[in-house]
């Protein structure tokens, strides 16, 4: 039978053993597993004067994703840090506040990476989550009725560039191209590096993408090598 009763006071609670309902996949511990840290979501969980939400055979039921919470169990378990599913584990153990976990797990080179090093990569453009919002909101307006669009970037490293990048940019928008701009910025990513962390940030929310070098009139070209830039959307 399934535990359902006093898990506030008391040490025999501490070995009870309990099942765990986590969206639908069932998993069972021991009450002192889930209240091993204290601070952590489950140890509030389990320690409040709140009753628990529980499914239709009474067990315990939380409503997140349960394929990676054996991974949060077996840390808490023996101090297993997961060698797989490294992004998805994470994001769990952010969710349970499992602060120890969540530490080791950002000095894995998966997290480090994207966390660390691309994130504060990423914060020396401005503007750029803003930016990458406008380019998929015109290339889904350029989507009607055709199987590709495509929306023309233009990427400024410094103010030189930006003031040579004014004029062939000004002709793009009198043709009524769709234009995305990223920059200038004073250090930090090279163009390539920046079109790379787009086009995957782009692939991340499902879009099929690819980018390639926009070649300008002739008149414009010298001027403005490896500034612009467009990204082709497939979308059937």
């Amino acid at each position: 039978a399934t535990y359902f009763g006093n898990i506030i006071t008391g040490t025999s609670t501490v070995s009870t053993v309990v099942e765990l309902n986590i969206g639908g996949q069932i998993y069972t511990t021991t009450m002192g597993t889930l209240r091993k840290l204290p601070g952590s979501k489950l140890t509030e969980m389990f320690c409040s004067s709140t009753k628990a939400c529980t499914d239709a055979e009474g067990r315990f039921f939380i409503d997140r994703p349960g394929t990676y919470f054996g991974a949060i169990l077996d840390y808490l378990r023996s101090g297993q840090v997961p060698t797989q599913h490294i992004p998805e584990v994470y994001r769990e153990a952010q969710f349970y506040e499992i602060q120890p976990l969540v530490k080791l797990l950002e000095d894995t080179p998966q997290i480090f990476g994207e966390q660390v090093a691309r994130k504060q990569f990423l914060l020396r453009v401005p503007g750029y989550s803003e930016n990458l919002e406008l380019l998929l909101r015109l290339a889904r307006a350029e989507a009607v009725a055709v199987r590709q669009s495509s929306v023309v970037v233009c990427v400024m490293r410094t103010e030189e560039e930006a003031t040579r990048c004014a004029q062939p940019l000004h002709s793009l928008e009198a043709r009524k191209m769709p234009v995305v701009k990223f920059g200038p910025w004073k250090v930090g990513p090279e163009i390539k590096d920046l079109l790379y962390c787009v086009e995957m940030d782009i692939k991340a929310q499902g879009y099929q993408v690819s980018c390639g070098s926009y070649y300008l009139d002739h008149a414009h070209r010298a001027k403005v090598t490896d500034c612009f830039h467009i990204f082709t959307f497939t979308w059937w």
